[in-house]
């Protein structure tokens, strides 16, 4: 082109965008922004700094890289010294590194090498939906196998191809549900992820859905089954469940299902994949709809992102279940072959009459699922779900022994509240400096737990890290005293 461009990266000149207004109808590029308000839109130019060489621009991204803290094992200078009582030094520097012991939504597991190659290969490394079957059998297939390997995991009956995240899986259930038997309430337990209620209420806006918060027993830390019998009746669309719960205890889930369908209510499960590898899949518990967050299926934390959302239902309700479905079929020769066999209730398909507007499944975040269910096996998830456990109970009781007391007394899986003597925010901030990212101060979403401490263990804490941090949680407490 022989026109002189506003700038290198943009090669439309003048005149093209000029066709392209006329186009569309548009006078000036003002036009295009006509339904933004003028009083919200930035009439100054942005104060941006000069623009930077290559090498200059490297540099500078690097240094921001730089600013990140990992998380990674405990550095050996943060680690107490098996045969001496003496403290661990206080680091000179912000540590590069922190051993995690925060949960809450995002955990921090161990992840198959293979997974990130399965998944950084190009026939997978997409966003694209594999709407053509002839030139995308790699994804499909894949994503059948992830249908499969979910539905072996959880006992259920129909998986679909996965969704954004576990949240926004929860409020599609909700939805789902009340398509199923168009009833309004819904009961929602407090020890339900304070985010995911935000997220369920937000997808209801306009649905007019009546929501009821169950309590949750004060000592016990799990949902009042008495409650939701009581509020159970042949007005209630769902009884909703996280088991293990927010707080990581163990739900009373039979008592809950029966309360829900003896009204003729759903019984929607949100679970944790890997606490499936020792607890009983909520097809056992006759769940008909069941999601969950399969973050900690073969996915790093990654600043809380990207995220996988499983759903899953009871055949009966296959119709009513958002998302997509990849089927197996033969194709004119007879030969195994994989399509899109359910996709009608998007709203790329049906507009209006759509009972979902997902239009993503997170296709590469599934077959990193796959990817780490294959991997792993049976017998992979369930040691990680036995090393989960039994380092969570070794924690506890380390913490106990140190005068440090559980908040409830229901059995747990990788997660448990304590209550600390002292305010939980000043010794994450001292846990910090010696190499620790501590557990959520439960009083930022419960009000009433003002001094809750949430920790999570996984399989990839070793005893060595979990007696530094105890000896560390000691420390800090005793100096904000």
């Amino acid at each position: 082109m022989s026109e002189r461009l506003n700038f290198p990266y943009l090669p439309n000149t003048d005149e093209d965008r000029e066709e392209m207004l006329r186009a569309i109808g548009a006078k000036d590029i003002d036009d295009l922004f006509a339904d933004i308000p003028v009083d919200l839109r930035e009439k100054a130019l942005l104060n941006l700094p000069p623009a930077l060489s290559e090498p200059d621009l490297m540099r500078h991204l690097r240094s921001l890289a730089a600013q990140n803290i990992h998380i990674g094992d405990l550095p050996e200078t943060y680690l107490p010294c098996p045969s001496s009582t003496t403290p661990s030094p206080e680091p000179a520097t912000r540590p590069s590194s922190l051993v995690p012991f925060l949960g809450a939504g995002i955990y921090d597991h161990y992840i198959p090498p293979a997974v990130q190659h399965i998944t950084s290969r190009n026939e997978f490394y997409t966003a694209y939906t594999p709407y053509q079957a002839e030139a995308s059998q790699g994804t499909l297939q894949a994503t059948f196998e992830y249908q499969s390997l979910i539905c072996d995991l959880t006992g259920m009956e129909v998986s679909n191809a996965s969704l954004y995240d576990g949240a926004s899986a929860l409020a599609e259930a909700v939805l789902m549900a009340h398509s199923i038997n168009e009833r309004r309430k819904v009961i929602l337990p407090k020890t339900l992820h304070p985010h995911w209620q935000q997220v369920v209420k937000t997808y209801a806006t306009g649905m007019k859905l009546q929501f009821v918060e169950a309590p949750y027993l004060p000592d016990v830390g799990v949902t009042d089954p008495e409650f939701v019998r009581k509020e159970c009746d042949d007005q209630t669309c769902c009884v909703v469940v996280q088991h293990p719960n927010f707080f990581g205890c163990l739900e009373l889930v039979s008592e809950l299902e029966a309360a829900a369908h003896q009204v003729g209510a759903l019984f929607v499960v949100a679970f944790d994949p890997i606490s499936l590898g020792v607890l009983r899949p909520p097809g056992e518990y006759n769940a008909d709809i069941a999601v969950a967050e399969g973050q900690c299926l073969g996915l790093p934390p990654s600043f809380g992102g990207p995220l996988l959302g499983i759903f899953t239902c009871k055949r009966e309700f296959i119709r009513k279940m958002p998302g997509r479905l990849v089927g197996e079929t033969t194709d004119s020769k007879g030969q195994r072959g994989f399509v899109l066999t359910l996709q009608v209730r998007e709203q790329h398909i049906r507009r209006e009459r759509a009972t979902s507007n997902i239009c993503t499944n997170q296709a590469l975040c599934a077959i990193a699922a796959a990817a780490y269910l294959a991997l792993m096996g049976k017998s992979g998830i369930r040691q990680v779900a036995e090393l989960c456990t039994q380092k969570a109970h070794y924690l506890a009781e380390k913490l106990q022994n140190a005068g440090i007391s559980l908040l409830f007394t229901a059995p747990f899986f990788k997660e448990f509240a304590v209550k600390l003597p002292t305010d939980p925010q000043r010794v994450n901030k001292a846990l910090f400096g010696k190499g620790f990212l501590g557990g959520l101060a439960l009083r930022r979403y419960y009000h009433e737990l003002d001094s809750g401490w949430l920790l999570a263990v996984t399989e990839k804490r070793t005893k060595a890290e979990m007696d530094a941090f105890v000896q560390a949680v000691q420390e800090c407490v005793s100096a904000s005293m």
